[in-house]
């Protein structure tokens, strides 16, 4: 065996832990007077409606305007789309085209306080018109929460002269292309439709060298200076974007891409499926168990099964930070009960694979062989059998996932609740089960290999084997 060095043991378990305290607790402070995140814990995660309840809300169009069914249909889509892009998973949406409304659930937000219906619904399912206006004159001016001006409701020329509207975007996305210095820069792309193309042909010929701007109903969301007049019914958004600022600009002007201003007719506030405590009862369940297993792991297989609770730890934090939006190339998941059963099975499969690779370190000493050379041994010949086990059940993850997913192709056959449910399932076993190699397949090996290089780690009996030291093994070198 090619020895591992002493240090890294502990490298390994205070990277684990390190990082387990910031997905558990997140990075909090402050822009100036206002209350800034920096990285997310769990106390971001947005649960679902089955554990927390949420709002059902009524939209139909404004008054005055007769919708036709192919209207109502692009104002279904685009909903969706405003729930996915809002890491909204798990939400029902029906439409009724016969009494003109669309009636939507989702959950509350993680911060959710004062639990109120309608406030939620101007924050998460906006029913704002998207306008692309020229110039950017405003009356006054608000902050986000990251402390940045934002110009309010246009004034002068803005006000007066709307180019295009939301229903001429035909898709909008973030891109990164070389510019003329050679270096990659974020922008975003748009493709208007043939009624659009004309108007922003029209409207870039126009105003070459001005501004254009693009409201969310009062609310400026961006501006642009056009450099050249665009004729093909494309356009470029640029400028000093990060990837996320240009994702998260792309998704609101194609969730703003209503054919009208919607209203809401009606809103309430449902209940969780599971009671009010609901919460805070699986926690208190999850810590038990989990200390439990713990428990079970030391008793059983010692060292080893010290080593597991530590990769466990990482497991669990891990899957966590998938969740809650810990990193920032991953969005958010709103969690629901069936997504925390995928933990709970991803968990399994991670304490299932631990025991294999004891189970068979203690095998080897058994039959004789060396410390070190059992380590060796029972690391490789577990491999396989973890490996074949975790490839099968991220297959169904996938499958899961894509039949089942935000765009709900099985919607017409399950029903829009039980669609979101499966992909929750899937989508908390696919990132638990990817865990299990990060730390089942590879920290716990490391971790193994590592501490037994102490003298006081090497005793076989700490591994499962017989009480006698291992007199045959070695401190250094290769074997």
């Amino acid at each position: 065996m090619k020895r591992v060095g002493k240090p890294v043991f502990f490298v390994v378990a205070l990277l684990i832990l390190g990082f387990s305290y910031l997905a558990i607790f997140g990075w909090h402070g402050f822009h100036g007077d206002i209350p800034k995140t920096y990285i997310k814990g769990i106390e971001e995660i947005r649960w679902g409606i089955d554990i927390r309840g949420g709002v059902e809300a009524i939209f139909s169009p404004e008054d005055g305007v007769e919708a036709t069914e192919s209207e109502m249909k692009s104002v279904e889509e685009t909903i969706k789309h405003r729930m996915v892009s809002n890491n909204i998973t798990d939400y029902e949406l029906f439409s009724d085209s016969k009494n003109n409304r669309i009636i939507v659930r989702f959950p509350w937000q993680a911060t959710e306080k004062d639990f109120k219906p309608d406030k939620a619904i101007g924050e998460i399912c906006q029913t704002a018109l998207l306008t692309f206006r020229e110039g950017q004159e405003c009356q006054n001016q608000d902050y986000d929460s990251s402390g940045q001006p934002v110009r309010m409701n246009p004034a002068g020329i803005t006000a007066e002269t709307v180019l295009l509207e939301g229903k001429h975007v035909e898709d909008a996305k973030a891109m990164q292309v070389p510019d003329q210095t050679g270096n990659i820069t974020n922008v975003i792309d748009l493709k208007f439709t043939a009624e659009g193309k004309e108007k922003f042909t029209e409207a870039t010929t126009r105003l070459v060298g001005k501004t254009i701007s693009i409201w969310m109903d009062d609310r400026m969301i961006s501006s642009a200076t056009v450099n050249q007049a665009l004729t093909d019914g494309r356009g470029q958004i640029t400028g000093e974007f990060t990837p996320k600022e240009a994702a998260a600009l792309a998704g609101k002007i194609k969730a703003g891409a209503l054919p009208f201003k919607l209203q809401t007719t009606n809103h309430s506030s449902i209940s969780p499926h599971l009671g009010a405590s609901a919460l805070d009862t699986m926690l208190l369940a999850g810590i038990i168990s989990f200390v439990l297993v713990c428990l079970m792991m030391l008793i059983f297989f010692r060292l080893p099964g010290f080593i597991a609770c530590i990769a466990l730890i990482g497991h669990l934090t891990i899957t966590f930070a998938f969740i809650s939006g810990f990193f920032f190339f991953i969005n958010s998941f709103t969690l629901t009960l069936p997504g925390i059963a995928g933990i709970i099975l991803s968990i399994g499969m991670g304490v299932d694979a631990n025991i294999i690779i004891a189970s068979r370190i203690k095998e080897e000493l058994n039959n004789g062989k060396t410390l070190d050379k059992a380590i060796d041994s029972g690391s490789k010949s577990s491999f396989w059998a973890v490996f074949d086990g975790n490839v099968t059940v991220i297959i169904v993850a996938l499958i899961l996932m894509g039949i089942f997913g935000p765009a709900n192709i099985l919607s017409w056959l399950f029903g829009a609740s039980t669609t979101g449910s499966i992909y929750s399932f899937g989508y908390t076993l696919l990132i638990g089960v990817i865990c299990n190699f990060m730390m089942g397949m590879t920290a716990t090996r490391l971790m193994t290999k590592s501490i037994s290089g102490y003298k006081f780690a090497r005793n076989a009996w700490l591994y499962g084997g017989s009480r006698k030291k291992d007199k045959h093994s070695v401190t250094g070198g290769e074997l």
